[in-house]
């Protein structure tokens, strides 16, 4: 009861700046602009296949900026008006506090990706026979894009608990971001040896996100998101505790 009560405010304190509406117009438009307006590979019209893979290619990186600019201010700003100290006297424990606000961040991703289907809607009518696509590399790229930004989102609410200051806190947000999309593969690439390279491709989100993409939902993929998340929920309630 406690986390559901912290979640809806947490989640209505989105929209109650601009901050939401920003980081849904902009994902929306950019995404859009690529995918039907802007000439190019991304272009569904162009390409002359019914797929919107251009979408999945895009969103991790548009979301490596958007996402920290959404949890830089869950702890961070809280500390910085001192809100952080009567937060904490409310008799919930610390994990709710930080589950409440994580969930709130994971609503923000989904409410973004939500009207995406409407491509999706869109090719499936599009394509030749209507609804000749591949429906299952689709909906696993859909289902992987959001089990990434759940990432996102627990590595932007742990930096956010490190600081007060909420450019600082989306700077180390995008940066661990990218080390855990894009850096493990860059570390493999300097490596010899081929099992080397899978291991530690393996450690990044890139290799079980393009798994997913390809319509395959394998247990390892998700038991990946499922720990690493937990491991930075985990970690976020460890710096709120030893602040107490």
């Amino acid at each position: 009861m406690a986390i559901s009560v912290l979640l809806k405010k947490e989640f209505s304190c989105f929209f109650a700046s601009a901050t939401g509406y920003i980081v849904v117009g902009v994902f929306l438009l950019m995404t859009g602009l690529f995918l039907w307006v802007f000439p190019g590979e991304y272009n569904v019209l162009d390409s002359g296949y019914a797929n919107i893979d251009g979408l999945f290619v895009m969103a991790p990186w548009l979301y490596l900026f958007l996402v920290p600019a959404v949890t830089m201010r869950l702890f961070s700003d809280e500390k910085r008006t001192g809100t952080i100290e009567l937060l904490m006297t409310h008799p919930v424990s610390k994990l709710e506090i930080v589950l409440s606000k994580y969930f709130a961040g994971i609503l923000l991703v989904l409410f973004s990706l939500v009207p995406t289907l409407v491509y999706f809607f869109s090719v499936w009518a599009l394509a030749d026979p209507i609804g000749n696509i591949d429906t299952g590399g689709i909906w696993g790229s859909f289902i992987g894009l959001f089990f990434l930004a759940t990432i996102y989102v627990a590595i932007g609410l742990f930096t956010s608990s490190l600081t007060d200051n909420q450019i600082v806190a989306f700077i180390c947000a995008a940066l661990l971001s990218f080390a855990f999309f894009y850096g493990f593969d860059l570390i493999s690439s300097l490596l010899i040896s081929g099992e080397e390279q899978t291991f530690v491709s393996s450690l990044g989100i890139s290799s079980h996100y393009d798994g997913m993409s390809r319509g395959v939902i394998d247990s390892r993929d998700l038991l990946y998101f499922i720990l690493v998340d937990a491991a930075f929920v985990y970690l976020t309630k460890l710096i709120l505790s030893k602040k107490k």
